[in-house]
């Protein structure tokens, strides 16, 4: 590869997979188009201002005219399209914003791709698009069943650039990953938020009475999964990447309250459709080579002393983000 736009690079996941591929595939030319919603912060990626062989563009994956001008002019070989309204809780409060961006937007950049014939269309999905499963775990052949606006859209828009390998032979591939964790994490997401409230002294909030099972995985594996798709992914298959840590909500507030003894756990209101348990059988991408990095304990330690090393990064993007937090407890009477 010498040239790979990576849609929604300055947020969560998309700016470690900048700085994971500038690492580890320095000669590639990266374009990162993304639109810098409220979840995404550029100075994630401050550090490469002066790189030669990193390019920003801002602008939004549904504006078809915006699309085709970075396609006309820089000709990806691949793209990989991580660029999505994520946070389920204002899914259920805001769906038509997911639905633009996830579907239409995927829509968008397949028909861009299409016509500029890349090598390569790599659509990142969520173990979220299966639903929730009470035994075992899902393989790639299980089938969907969302149970948010957020999972919907996200598996409207794997089907969709499926659909575009089987009917126009478009060389797609879809990964599905298990809930990420670590640095950059806008604090309204589950660990950054219980990690930013007990460095702050406050309580730590769980739904329900947090026995919600997610499996969870360091960003930077997942980056690593996403990167093997890349270079030895099959076009028209899925690849499940998971952490291989399955742990309830109550256990990961239970580490964390552990650490900060100010802090006490609060159990809330619980939110509409909330999965049970997610799990993902990961063996197909184990097949290509996949291996996780460090245990779970040491990585969300590293996480927890990136934010502690970082309060001038999220204090004030957390103040305005608590606000879905005061008006949920209304919204889910």
């Amino acid at each position: 590869m010498k040239k790979i736009l990576i849609t929604g690079g300055c947020g969560f996941i998309g700016s470690n997979l900048i700085l994971f591929l500038r690492k580890h595939r320095p000669n590639w030319q990266i374009v990162n188009l993304d639109k810098l919603t409220y979840a995404a912060n550029p100075q994630n990626l401050k550090i490469l201002r002066d790189d030669q062989n990193y390019r920003f563009v801002k602008g939004d994956i549904s504006d078809a005219n915006i699309v085709e001008r970075v396609f006309a002019k820089e000709r990806p070989e691949a793209v990989i399209a991580m660029a999505a309204e994520s946070h389920v809780d204002r899914s259920i409060l805001h769906p038509d914003t997911f639905l633009k961006t996830n579907i239409f937007g995927t829509y968008v950049l397949l028909e861009a791709a299409r016509k500029y014939q890349v090598k390569r269309f790599i659509q990142i999905g969520t173990d979220e698009e299966y639903g929730s499963i009470e035994k075992g775990s899902f393989q790639e052949t299980s089938p969907l069943s969302p149970a948010s606006p957020y999972s919907a859209s996200k598996a409207a828009a794997s089907l969709l650039a499926l659909s575009f390998y089987k009917t126009y032979g478009l060389p797609i591939i879809v990964t599905r990953s298990s809930n990420n964790f670590g640095p950059f994490q806008f604090p309204e997401k589950f660990i950054p938020r219980l990690i930013t409230n007990a460095i702050l002294g406050q309580n730590l909030p769980v739904y329900g009475r947090g026995k919600n099972v997610r499996d969870w995985i360091f960003v930077e594996d997942n980056c690593r999964g996403i990167l093997l798709a890349l270079e030895k992914g099959k076009a028209g298959e899925i690849y499940n990447i998971g952490g291989g840590n399955e742990k309830t909500n109550l256990e990961i507030a239970q580490k964390i309250a552990a650490m900060f003894p100010r802090s006490k756990i609060e159990f809330v209101a619980d939110r509409p459709g909330h999965d049970f348990r997610y799990s993902l059988n990961c063996q197909k991408i184990q097949k290509l080579g996949y291996q996780k990095g460090d245990s779970f304990e040491n990585n969300l330690l590293k996480t927890i002393r990136w934010y502690q090393e970082n309060v001038a990064w999220w204090k004030e993007l957390k103040e305005k983000s608590e606000a879905l937090y005061q008006n949920w407890g209304k919204a889910a009477k």
